[in-house]
C-alpha cells in the first residue's frame, strides 16, 4: 500500500513517515500543495494524508483534484488543527474519507489508516 503524507511542518512529515513506514506503507512525502498535485499526478496512492493549511495550494484543493480525477479511489485523510465546523463539513462535502483534528494520537491515526485501508 503507498501513502502520500503532505504537511508543511517537517517534524510532522518527519514522525507521520516514520509512523506509517514502520506500519508497512510505502511513504511519499510533500511539504506543499503544489508538491502534492505533482505527486498525485505521478503515482497512484491508496490513500493521502494531508494539512489543510499549506503553501500554494490547500488540503481542500489537493482533496478536489484527488476527487475529481477518472477513476481513481485514493481514500484521504485531512490531519488539521482547523478544528472549526465548518472547515469539517467542506472537507467531507468535497470528499474526504476522515477528519482528524491536532493534535492526535499515532495509534489513532494508525488505526483509522488501515481501517480505511481495509475498505478499499
Amino acid at each position: 500500500m503507498r501513502l502520500l503524507i503532505v504537511d508543511d511542518d517537517v517534524l510532522m512529515l518527519k514522525a507521520l513517515k516514520f509512523r506509517m513506514s514502520k506500519d508497512g506503507y510505502d511513504v511519499d512525502i510533500a511539504e506543499d500543495g503544489r508538491k502534492a498535485i505533482e505527486c498525485i499526478d505521478n503515482c497512484v496512492y491508496d490513500l493521502v494524508l494531508t494539512d489543510v493549511m499549506l503553501p500554494f495550494k490547500n488540503g481542500l484543493e489537493i482533496v478536489q483534484h484527488i476527487k475529481n480525477k477518472e477513476g481513481l479511489k485514493t481514500k484521504v485523510v485531512i490531519l488539521s488543527a482547523v478544528g472549526v465546523e465548518n472547515a469539517v463539513t467542506d472537507g467531507f462535502a468535497i470528499g474526504a474519507d476522515e477528519y482528524i483534528t491536532k493534535p492526535f494520537s499515532p495509534s489513532e491515526l494508525s488505526i483509522r489508516v488501515k481501517k480505511l485501508l481495509a475498505t478499499s
